[in-house]
């Protein structure tokens, strides 16, 4: 309707512009002829009532065409509205349905659930009178029943364990024995190293009695002076022509024992003169220490030291751990820690390094609290060491260890002690530990008889095969190593063999 106005205002404009125009165009033409005019006007007026009609008609087509559109349109919402209603009412129903289906659903689960519970409370019923009809005929009661049933199940499971473990580690053995064998055989047959024999000195040997009054000195003036300049005690008791040195710093020990031997030979016995052959030992023996330890680094072939380690090390050849000397100890670990890591493909100069440091701490032990293997890590780690080769000292000695050079220090370390001939122990000493290895075994229930062999490195224990089986004797195996682990103080390795035998007697007649 809004185009059909237009077109009429337009027309409306248009004859009004024609009668202006014609208007003027008569005013203008006032001289001409009025036919002249009249002819033009009608002309004119002819031509503006043709355009309006013109533009009447576009203005109908157009306003039709718009409302054919239009209706097009809103049928086509309609149409849509319809559809869209026509789904709703779809999706309304079967949510109805739905809710109806989940409606009979918990109603059928209700009566379910009440069902159920009845039927739970029947077998309630049933198993409290089928446990107290077999509380009435085996004469038990529940709870001891239960307890009967857990026992049997931990026995069961604990003869499960220790047969797995059993064949786990047999398998292991047979895979590991013949490979740890040639790679143990190797390093030990590679290493050519003297017996250690030496024992710490803390006697002298006097010429005479008359020797022993004058190192004592008027009112003891001399001794006094010994003691004062090298820090040691000197035991002067009844035994003849002998002199004891007591101390527990083998260095100072060393420097008193040299000075005594100097003024023995030189026979000037005096406190000035002591102090000077105090002092030259001292230098003598700072010399000897040097070169002992650089001696030491030459024969272990470990290069880089720095000059106070070299220092340290040559003190050990003063030091002694089951009458052997620590630092020919140091050497064979040194040496025998590089074959091991050649043999199994580590690093040879890191553990040759860490085994060959491994007891640097003992040189300082007298003089700083606290385990030899830490002392040892520290001050390693103090001239310029690097990580893995303190932590292999460290470690050396630690049942959890976390590099594989802590492992193969270990291992070198235990083979150099193990070695026969390379500690020495007191009779004493050494039938007291036999006793306490057999004194642990015996602890434990069902072993019949214990024994100590191979100067206590083996421990072979008889049990009783009525109590003990072959599954439970690699448990009693391993509970008596753990036990001795925990107990006792060995060097080396000891091992456990449990043996089971079974006979038969039978006497003809």
């Amino acid at each position: 309707m809004e185009t059909i106005l237009i077109a009429v205002l337009v027309a409306l404009v248009s004859v009004g512009i024609g009668s202006g125009f014609g208007f003027q165009l008569q005013s203008l033409l006032s001289a001409r002829s009025k036919r002249a005019v009249d002819e033009a006007s009608a002309q004119q007026l002819r031509r503006a009532n043709a355009r309006s009609k013109e533009i009447l008609l576009e203005a109908k087509e157009q306003a039709l065409k718009v409302r054919s559109d239009t209706e097009a349109k809103l049928n086509e919402q309609q149409l849509d509205i319809q559809l869209q209603q026509s789904r709703l009412e779809a999706r309304e129903e079967t949510l109805q349905n739905r809710s109806e289906s989940i409606e009979n659903a918990e109603s059928d689960l209700s009566t379910q659930v009440i069902n159920l519970e009845k039927e739970k409370t029947k077998i309630d019923d049933l198993k409290l009178e089928a446990a107290e009809k077999l509380e009435a005929i085996s004469g038990l009661s529940l709870g001891d029943a239960k307890q009967q049933l857990i026992d049997q199940a931990e026995e069961d499971i604990e003869f499960e364990l220790a047969r797995r473990y059993r064949d786990a580690e047999l398998e292991a053995q047979d895979e590991a024995d013949q490979k740890a064998r040639e790679i143990l055989a190797a390093s030990m047959q590679r290493l050519a190293a003297e017996v250690v024999s030496e024992a710490t000195v803390t006697s002298i040997a006097l010429p005479n009695d008359e020797m022993k009054g004058r190192i004592i000195g008027r009112e003891g003036r001399n001794i006094r002076a010994i003691e004062a300049a090298t820090g040691v005690d000197l035991i002067i008791d009844d035994v003849p022509q002998t002199i004891t040195i007591s101390c527990f710093d083998p260095i100072r020990r060393e420097v008193a024992r040299n000075a005594l031997n100097k003024l023995i030979q030189d026979g000037r016995i005096h406190p000035a003169r002591i102090e000077e052959t105090v002092e030259k030992s001292r230098s003598e023996l700072n010399e000897i220490v040097r070169s002992a330890g650089q001696q030491a680094t030459f024969d272990a072939n470990v290069k880089g030291l720095h000059p106070e380690l070299i220092k340290l090390l040559g003190r050990l050849k003063y030091r002694y751990s089951y009458g052997e000397n620590v630092l020919q100890h140091s050497i064979e670990v040194g040496l025998v820690a590089g074959i091991l890591a050649s043999q199994i493909g580590a690093d040879p100069q890191i553990a040759k390094t860490a085994g060959f440091l491994h007891d640097i701490g003992k040189a300082v032990t007298h003089e700083v609290d606290g385990p030899h293997a830490e002392i040892g890590a520290d001050i390693a780690k103090r001239y310029g060491q690097k990580d893995r080769v303190v932590t292999g000292i460290r470690e050396h000695h630690d049942r959890n260890m976390t590099t594989v050079e802590s492992f193969l220090v270990a291992a070198a370390d235990a083979i150099s002690a193990a070695r026969p001939g390379a500690r020495q122990d007191t009779i004493e000493n050494y039938i007291k530990r036999l006793e306490a290895l057999e004194d642990v075994a015996r602890g434990f229930e069902g072993v019949e008889k214990v024994y100590a062999i191979q100067a206590g490195r083996e421990v072979r224990v008889l049990v009783n095969p009525d109590n003990i089986n072959d599954v439970t004797a690699s448990t009693l195996a391993r509970d008596i190593v753990a036990r001795i682990e925990e107990e006792l103080a060995y060097p080396g390795q000891i091992k456990v063999v449990v043996i089971r035998e079974s006979r038969s007697i039978e006497v003809a007649q």
